[in-house]
């Protein structure tokens, strides 16, 4: 944490202390909607946690924090949620675009399909992540980031329905 009750989150920039979701729906402190979602901090917490170590991991294993930030970007896209597109366009730009390729291919299939149509995966999927040198522990992770960046998705969308109710 800051002097300033800020805290570092893996971005480009620092944000004041809540979480990201916060930011992307615009609940200002004090707002009746950064009031409701206080009243929960331990979901405030765990989901804010869950960003930083799916995309800012002490160790990120075989998966980089490029390819983490790409993976987030390229879900939020699909999703059609354009501020955490944004967001996630702002980090990938900070941890630079990983290089084009097989590989960045191959993670980037496995996410739009996870995203898309989680049911068709299948044991060739994951034999095309491990050839291109992803472990059993970054496909969990990649898996893991996708479903993240789905569930921000759906509580962004639905807290702002809700900021939109109470301004009505």
């Amino acid at each position: 944490a800051g002097c300033d009750g800020e805290r570092k989150t893996g971005m480009t920039l620092t944000e004041p202390a809540g979480d990201l979701l916060n930011a992307i729906i615009g609940a200002a402190p004090g707002s009746a909607l950064a009031a409701l979602r206080a009243q929960r901090p331990d979901i405030l917490r765990h989901t804010q946690g869950s960003h930083d170590v799916l995309l800012s991991p002490e160790d990120p294993g075989g998966l980089s924090l490029a390819e983490r930030a790409l993976v987030a970007r390229r879900v939020a896209e699909l999703s059609g949620h354009a501020a955490l597109t944004a967001h996630y366009q702002t980090l990938v730009a900070a941890r630079g675009e990983p290089h084009a390729g097989a590989r960045r291919e191959a993670i980037l299939a496995h996410a739009e399909r996870l995203a898309v149509a989680p049911r068709s995966a299948t044991k060739a999927h994951l034999a095309a992540l491990d050839a291109v040198g992803l472990r059993a522990r970054d496909i969990v992770a990649l898996a893991q980031l996708v479903a993240f960046v789905a569930y921000q998705v759906r509580a962004a969308v639905g807290l702002s329905l809700l900021a939109q109710e109470k301004a009505a």
